[in-house]
């Protein structure tokens, strides 16, 4: 309105009257009081990259990373995060379960399509793929009637044996579900443990000092328009010897009737310790402690701390950090960060290091908290 009024009046007012109204207005315009409202915040990132299901830091080149999404397909690094690089576009499919990297040859990558968990929303897969060349090309090597594969082991002194841990379709029974083997490098494929048409392996864990040694845990569950059902009386823990040849069931210590989702983890420090167990053939009931948020099915992946033995991590809406073997748990700090955790990676040396991958993206922590 003084604009105005000064414009109208301009041939009436002194030149320096009329300049004298105009800076009064811009100071009053531009005062502090008329932007008290205003914040500065963050624009930038500013796009969360949705949930994250498996992370690999590479060993011998720890500012290298391999990361799958569970909508997303497969990302690499290779300067801790400052770009990225999509390397699974054009396979197919979108959902992922499961990446790992050849212990002995860090260019040769397995990735186990289709998430790991019992959502509504979860995506499926078409099987197993293979890159020897760091994610530029890729082969399809089978399991296409897994659709959720939740972990892949390769053995530590031989790149052609696979294991395969598949939880089958979640909206109808069969399919490949179970754990499989692979001694070919993923050209075939035998079944070496199987418990039912629902029920698939959800983890497999193995013993750094003997790969012969290996815990299964099997996974009963269904899911209907109307209803959803995550345990069952097939669910359950497997010891084997040799190799996943042949297992057997324990139960020593374990709860009485349907179990649902398991989540395993062998102490690097201390492999005869299998949280909670020694070796897996009797268990100790350590907490309640589980998963939250929409329930175990969604998250319970379990983590042994490499640096710091009975440190383990249970992933979860708020993920929880135990010190003493699983008996108490704390809640990590989600202060900056997104909730909603399903993955974590360590680093090889640095102690206190950890990636943490959640439903609103990847997050680092150098303190481990």
């Amino acid at each position: 309105m003084r604009g105005m009024i000064c414009a109208v009046l301009l041939c009436a007012l002194p030149q320096a009257a009329c300049a004298q109204a105009e800076d009064e207005t811009e100071a009053g315009a531009l005062s502090s009081g008329n932007f008290s409202g205003l914040e500065f915040r963050s624009i930038g990132p500013a796009f969360m990259s949705g949930r994250i299901s498996d992370i690999e830091i590479l060993e011998d080149s720890p500012a290298s990373w391999i990361v799958g999404v569970g909508s997303g397909g497969v990302w690499r690094t290779d300067n801790a995060g400052t770009t990225w690089e999509p390397i699974f576009d054009g396979q197919g499919v979108y959902s992922i379960g499961a990446v790992t990297v050849d212990p002995q040859n860090p260019h040769t990558i397995w990735v186990g399509t289709g998430e790991n968990h019992g959502g509504r929303h979860v995506g499926y897969g078409n099987g197993i793929h293979r890159s020897r060349d760091g994610g530029q090309t890729w082969d399809h090597l089978g399991l296409e009637n897994s659709e959720h594969i939740s972990e892949i082991l390769i053995h530590p002194e031989d790149s052609d044996t696979i294991w395969v841990a598949a939880q089958g379709p979640l909206w109808s029974s069969g399919g490949e579900r179970g754990l499989f083997k692979s001694t070919d490098g993923g050209q075939t494929w035998s079944q070496v443990l199987s418990a039912g048409e629902w029920t698939g392996v959800t983890d497999v864990v193995m013993d750094p000092r003997n790969p012969d040694r290996m815990v299964a845990a099997t996974w009963q569950r269904h899911r209907t328009v109307a209803a959803y059902m995550g345990a069952g009386p097939e669910s359950g823990l497997h010891v084997s010897e040799d190799g996943g040849d042949t297992w057997r069931e324990v139960t020593v210590g374990l709860p009485d009737g349907n179990m649902g989702k398991i989540g395993l983890a062998i102490s690097p420090q201390n492999p005869d310790v299998l949280y909670a167990a020694n070796r897996g053939e009797s268990w100790t009931r350590m907490s309640d402690t589980v998963s939250g948020g929409t329930g175990p099915h969604y998250y319970q992946e379990l983590y042994a701390h490499p640096h710091h033995f009975d440190r383990i991590i249970l992933v979860s809406n708020t993920t929880q950090i135990s010190s003493d073997g699983g008996a108490t748990f704390r809640g990590l700090n989600n202060e900056n960060k997104h909730v909603d955790d399903h993955a974590i990676a360590f680093h090889p040396t640095a102690e206190d290091y950890m990636l943490v991958g959640s439903d609103g993206g990847l997050y680092e922590t150098h303190d481990g908290d």
